[in-house]
């Protein structure tokens, strides 16, 4: 997309000169119908298979607390699931960042194998203590059937196609993660920063709260979060008062938050590319990976940073629950969980990247409530929320998903943190394909709809031009930027 096709302020919208109410009304009756035709099936699909992956993920994560030894099979385990991927995997490797291509520029489609190979392998991950997420999981899932779905139905027009992948995109995140609003705004605002497709808005609703109750309807819930500290607070009005001195921590925290999620992509990123590069081997990788968790589990002495890390049946863990207690984290445990994190899968596991982005939040949060003489919980559910919106830059999603778990009285400060983090989470993010529409605060020297992973290939061009003149007896030349 240029962005010197420029719409015309002045002209008359093409295709809507002399039609009459009645025949625009028709019209929209007859998309509505055709969406729901589509995105409901998709939907059910979707929260159908969120439904399996999250029974399969309570099952492997009972049976790894209960059965502690299986971590030191985690080397093993990688190697399986690269062998996997290096066998009948190539063509999906790359994951989350393929199902925004396809949405990007539809092409071949999202293979169907997609969705069977990662349930499978984000299961193995987790049952041997790999510390990842579910949320690419269930995007994936989302994708891989509905570009399924959009190949038995080949009338469908290229826009129709990139508009049921943005529903299956919806419907996993929203199934997996019980937030059907959130889905929906997550789909449309994670492809292109700065920009949402409004198209997509009703596909994506539909298909998004149909996968949620599916997922319900399997008899899957999800964990509930409550932020009470402020809750009895004497005022009128839906929402919390809000505080100026409370409010200037926040925006303190949401920089904080935005520098982590800042943090937690490069480490993802750059150590995937160190590791590509020291150890070739598709499969050994992941071994090397396992063994280097084993070896952090050793020296911390705890694997309160394996897994999920939602919950825990000790009662003295770090999890993403204890973090809204007072003493619930300890200062460092979201630098901790980035590391794990990061080490699992960079090396090659599968997994998301988003509920260990929750913990780190949550972690985050704890901590600086206590430097900061502030609320826990709520400072623990801005962290939760903000350090996602940084580090996928769709603070609009994340300040909705705080509305659905937490309730609406935190709305502002929600907001707030989300909106920070995002401007200073800077041009970086998990998705390297998400494009960039409208730059954060200032301009990119990079040509405008450019991908993530082209700015971030340009810093490190950038670096190492400046490098041996930095050491040169001839000062560099300014550059603008």
């Amino acid at each position: 997309m240029s962005t010197d096709q420029q719409p015309e302020a002045e002209t008359e919208p093409v295709g809507l000169v002399g039609i009459k109410p009645f025949d625009q009304h028709v019209s929209l009756v007859k998309y509505l119908l055709k969406w729901c035709l589509l995105a409901i099936p998709l939907g059910g699909m979707v929260g159908s298979a969120c439904a399996l992956f999250l029974w399969s993920l309570d099952i492997a994560t009972s049976t790894r607390m209960a059965h502690p030894g299986l971590l030191y099979a985690l080397p093993l385990a990688g190697m399986v699931i690269g062998g996997l991927y290096a066998a009948i995997g190539k063509s999906v490797e790359a994951g989350n960042n393929l199902v925004m291509d396809e949405i990007h520029e539809p092409a071949g489609g999202v293979p169907l194998r997609m969705a069977p190979l990662i349930l499978i392998s984000t299961v193995i991950t987790h049952l041997f203590g790999g510390s990842a997420g579910r949320e690419g999981t269930a995007v994936q899932m989302g994708g891989s059937l509905a570009s399924g779905l959009a190949r038995c139905i080949p009338s469908l027009s290229r826009s129709d196609r990139q508009i049921l992948l943005m529903a299956g995109v919806s419907a996993g995140f929203g199934g997996v993660f019980g937030t059907p609003i959130a889905g929906t705004i997550f789909a449309m605002e994670v492809l292109i920063i700065g920009r949402m497709n409004s198209a997509a808005l009703v596909p994506c609703l539909i298909a998004g709260i149909t996968a949620d109750q599916a997922c319900l309807a399997w008899g899957i819930g999800h964990t509930h979060y409550h932020v009470a500290s402020m809750a009895g607070a004497d005022h009128a009005g839906p929402l919390a008062p809000l505080v100026p001195s409370l409010m200037l921590k926040v925006v303190l925290a949401g920089v904080a938050f935005g520098g982590v999620s800042l943090l937690f992509a490069e480490m993802v990123h750059g150590m995937q590319a160190l590791l590509r590069r020291l150890i070739p081997s598709a499969v050994l990788r992941p071994a090397i990976g396992g063994l280097i968790v084993i070896g952090m589990v050793w020296l911390l002495d705890t694997r309160d940073y394996l897994g999920l890390g939602v919950s825990s049946s000790d009662p003295h863990a770090v999890t993403i629950v204890s973090c809204f207690h007072v003493g619930g984290a300890h200062t460092w445990s979201w630098l901790a969980k980035v590391v794990f994190t990061a080490v699992t899968l960079s090396s090659g596991f599968k997994g998301g990247e988003v509920t260990p982005l929750f913990f780190i939040g949550a972690a985050l949060g704890n901590t600086l409530a206590m430097w900061l003489g502030c609320p826990v919980d709520l400072f623990a559910a801005l962290g939760f929320l903000a350090v996602f919106a940084g580090a996928t830059n769709t603070p609009l999603a994340c300040t909705m998903m705080g509305i659905e778990l937490f309730g609406g009285e935190f709305t502002v400060y929600f907001a707030l943190a989300c909106s920070i983090a995002y401007l200073f989470s800077g041009h970086s993010g998990i998705y390297l394909s998400q494009r960039i529409g409208q730059p954060k605060g200032t301009s990119l020297a990079d040509s405008p709809w450019t991908t993530l992973r082209h700015v971030r290939e340009s810093r490190k061009d950038r670096r190492r031009d400046d490098g041996p003149a930095a050491t040169s007896d001839t000062p560099a030349p300014e550059t603008t930027h």
